[in-house]
């Protein structure tokens, strides 16, 4: 069974985004390439020593153990398929085991970090400066992903009940309420849109200044533009301003629940990997009001 069948079996039946399959694509494609080159040329059949060589080559090149096990969860779900059309009888990879990781920490920005970008950041007084100003503070408020962001249209927004229907991973719908100031930033931005000549991605909401849908990566680089000036954080993207949203609702007292909801996960599991900071929260509050706490 090709590679090309699994990519379609991912478009059309598992609805997987455009940015995800792409991902699978270059993953599987990698390996297909290292068989070639080792003569091997039947990757639907290809053995478990083959792509434990395969391995050991990209480790070898410095790649991370996080991306080599991205890559081989990759190859799984293609020979999952296979098992699925009757193409293999066993998996090669049925009895891997992932390579060893150190726990990835993502540190959110803090409270008076965001209220510095969204309150005392002078941004320019154009269109331009408008757009930035609203990807940031839609990211904050909703948090939304990169990619969801990007793909908003104007008729996702329901200005009468304040909240904007997003579509998320695998083609999910969830709605994500609206705070008064989302809005009026979103009203602003849409009066300098109006002074745009030529639109040719009219049905989104964020657009270019030439009038064409944005993209992702002039998002990020939204991002690392105003926050490199009021932070010293490493890493500065729109997953992490994400991952604020997450840890700021649970600091306040939101529920796991409620958050897991906000930010389209499937399943709790998920949601847990931004509670560490609420955690740490959770124990100052702790410590300073239990009696037994020796002061």
């Amino acid at each position: 069974m090709s590679i090309s069948a699994f990519i379609s079996y991912l478009k059309l039946e598992r609805n997987y985004s455009e940015h995800t399959v792409k991902a699978y694509e270059r993953d599987i494609g990698g390996f297909k390439d290292f068989c070639e080159n080792q003569g091997e040329l039947d990757v639907s059949h290809a053995s478990y020593p083959l792509i434990r060589s395969w391995i050991v080559t990209l480790s070898d090149q410095g790649i991370s153990n996080r991306t080599i096990n991205r890559k081989v969860s990759s190859l799984q779900a293609y020979y999952k398929f296979l098992l699925k059309v009757g193409d293999i009888k066993i998996s090669p990879l049925l009895k891997h085991r992932a390579l060893k990781t150190s726990k990835k920490v993502e540190i959110p920005f803090s409270e008076s970090e965001m209220e510095t970008i969204l309150s005392k950041i002078p941004f320019d007084d154009d269109f331009e400066g408008a757009r930035d100003k609203l990807i940031v503070e839609l990211l904050y408020t909703t948090g939304m992903r990169r990619a969801e962001l990007v793909n908003l249209k104007i008729k996702d927004v329901d200005f009468s009940g304040q909240v904007l229907k997003v579509l998320g991973k695998r083609n999910k719908e969830r709605i994500l309420p609206l705070l008064p100031s989302t809005v009026d930033q979103i009203k602003n931005y849409l009066n300098r849109r109006s002074e745009l000549g030529d639109v040719l991605d009219s049905t989104y909401l964020l657009l270019t200044k030439q009038g064409l849908k944005i993209y992702e990566t002039l998002v990020y680089r939204t991002i690392n533009k105003y926050f490199s000036l009021v932070s010293p954080k490493v890493k500065k993207s729109p997953h992490i301003i994400r991952h604020t949203f997450a840890t700021h609702l649970l600091n306040r007292g939101a529920d796991l629940n409620s958050v897991k909801e906000l930010l389209g996960h499937s399943s709790l599991a998920s949601t847990q990997v931004y509670t560490h900071n609420s955690i740490a929260e959770l124990k100052k509050v702790h410590q300073k009001a239990h009696p037994r706490n020796k002061k």
